[in-house]
């Protein structure tokens, strides 16, 4: 019973869509008799056929306007600009973008819960003792936790050895944390320039077409100008877009690095209260 009332069901709905369908046809045939009777009334008047030629003409134009994708319209800007600039300009974005995200990764994966590793390091020196501390530090990662441990790894010769060794191993996770930032600043630089440089020979350009031309045709130099605008505005949108994440890393750069300052302070004070604790 529950299997004919399943079939029953979906003839049911076969029905309703074959009927539906059949609908849909008769409207569409009507609609051609009656644009074909509508040009047949209008062929004797020539101006009104040319005025029906026109309007389907502009409807078309507004329906591939509509089917136009964002896609297509920004593959359609790039092959207008030219592909020799716009693809170099391409190309920096690429670049640009690859190394942004990676440095991006790195700098969170760099980023350490400094008070936590402060409180881990004390609880290490009262509890161990420095070889204590040493195994805290490694086990933690980020450029804090190096810096602990050549500090640290200097304790036997006084304070201020430990205070010189993470003076200078800062330095070097300062440029561990810096790497890769000269080329997205260089990518930066380098897009609105090739940018101008294709508008200046699409203008050269276009100067020796209204020279062949020997008219100054409106349609030829607005031809030729938008052309040559369209690599600066592709050199100018890449550089905005790096200059973004430029900003960002710089700032989580600095803020990496205060952490490190502010951090490697503490574990002196620690090492001396250590010391005097002895």
């Amino acid at each position: 019973m529950k299997k004919f009332l399943s079939y029953f069901i979906l003839a049911g709905l076969l029905a309703t869509a074959s009927m539906t369908a059949y609908a849909q046809d008769q409207m569409d045939t009507s609609e051609m008799v009656i644009s074909e009777d509508t040009l047949s009334m209008a062929s004797p008047d020539s101006v009104m056929e040319e005025e029906i030629v026109e309007e389907v003409a502009v409807m078309e134009e507004e329906v591939v306007e509509e089917e136009a994708s964002f896609h297509q319209v920004i593959k359609q800007q790039f092959i207008d600009g030219g592909p020799e600039f716009m693809g170099i300009v391409l190309i920096c974005l690429i670049l640009g973008l690859a190394i942004s995200i990676e440095r991006i990764i790195h700098l969170n994966l760099a980023t350490t819960n400094v008070s936590k590793l402060l409180t881990n390091v004390d609880e290490a020196l009262n509890s161990g003792g420095v070889e204590a501390a040493k195994e805290v530090c490694r086990n933690t990662n980020g450029p804090v936790a190096s810096i602990f441990v050549q500090g640290l790894m200097r304790m036997s010769e006084g304070v201020e050895m430990v205070e010189k060794s993470i003076i200078a191993y800062g330095s070097v996770e300062m440029g561990k944390l810096e790497k890769g930032m000269v080329w997205i600043s260089l990518f930066i630089s380098l897009a609105p320039m090739l940018g101008f440089m294709g508008t200046v020979i699409g203008m050269i350009d276009a100067f020796d077409a209204i020279a062949a031309a020997g008219d100054v045709s409106p349609s030829l130099v607005a031809g030729g100008i938008k052309v040559a605008l369209l690599t600066t505005v592709g050199g100018l949108i890449v550089a905005v877009i790096l200059q973004l994440f430029y900003n960002y890393l710089v700032s989580k750069v600095d803020s990496l690095v205060n952490s490190m300052e502010d951090a490697s302070i503490t574990l002196v004070d620690m090492l001396v209260r250590h010391n005097e604790g002895k």
